[in-house]
């Protein structure tokens, strides 16, 4: 969200758009530099809120998101990034009873100091499942995209965003049919939708206005139902921004 991966997916956007190849030689520049920073472990260290450096895994600040940026562009490098990343996320993943999860940071325990438990698409099985399931193994995915099932929907605490919240979790669903085309998954997505336009009325109501936000607000709310509709597992700006 905050580094060179983000910008990278603004760069390779333009870049469809216009056909200008400044925008390609943007993304090379940062990808160069983004693969020259990963580690002997393949990870990446992040920094964030000026606090402790620390290896994180989803997609918003960590691991996977930065091997989505890198995946957008074919290079010498894909084929066994891909591999690389596979590999790494089956290592990570907490599975219990056939449900998958990962913990917040590679190395790290399931459950924080506060003894929770991420699930959400920042952090936890949902992002993992809706940004690295094009090669994430197939059992991993699905006992991922189970998991995410089985906990429902998110409460008044998380919300109803896409970052946090019911939405973003519901994309793992979509992601699920998407990769195995079994229709329970578009099903539960859709439910999800649902539960999702139902919280975001709520908290504009109890609020006495709306949240406008993109990955907090209404905004991703409306997009995912609206992804529900056309069964279209892409997420917003990470993977498309029309």
């Amino acid at each position: 969200m905050w580094g060179s991966p983000g910008t990278m997916l603004a760069a390779r956007t333009l870049h469809g758009w216009t056909g200008e190849e400044r925008w390609l030689d943007a993304w090379r520049e940062s990808a160069e530099a983004l693969l020259a920073r990963r580690d002997h472990e393949g990870l990446w260290t992040q920094q964030l809120f000026g606090g402790e450096p620390h290896r994180h895994l989803g997609p918003a600040h960590g691991f996977v998101g930065i091997v989505h940026a890198l995946l957008q562009v074919e290079g010498d490098w894909s084929e066994g990034l891909r591999q690389d990343a596979a590999e790494l996320l089956a290592r990570e993943a907490v599975v219990e009873d056939g449900l998958v999860n990962w913990p917040l940071r590679a190395g790290g325990e399931l459950e924080n100091a506060r003894g929770e438990i991420r699930l959400q698409w920042c952090h936890g099985a949902p992002g993992v499942v809706a940004t690295a399931a094009p090669y994430l193994d197939e059992q991993l995915l699905l006992g991922a995209a189970e998991l995410t099932w089985r906990a429902g929907a998110h409460g008044a605490e998380k919300g109803a965003g896409i970052c946090h919240g019911t939405a973003g979790n519901g994309y793992a669903l979509l992601r699920a049919f998407e990769q195995t085309g079994a229709e329970r998954w578009l099903d539960r997505a859709r439910r999800f939708a649902v539960h999702a336009l139902r919280q975001a009325e709520l908290d504009r109501a109890e609020a006495g206005r709306g949240r406008y936000s993109l990955f907090t607000g209404e905004l991703g709310v409306a997009l995912f139902a609206a992804a529900c509709l056309d069964a279209d597992a892409r997420f917003p700006v990470v993977d498309a921004w029309d």
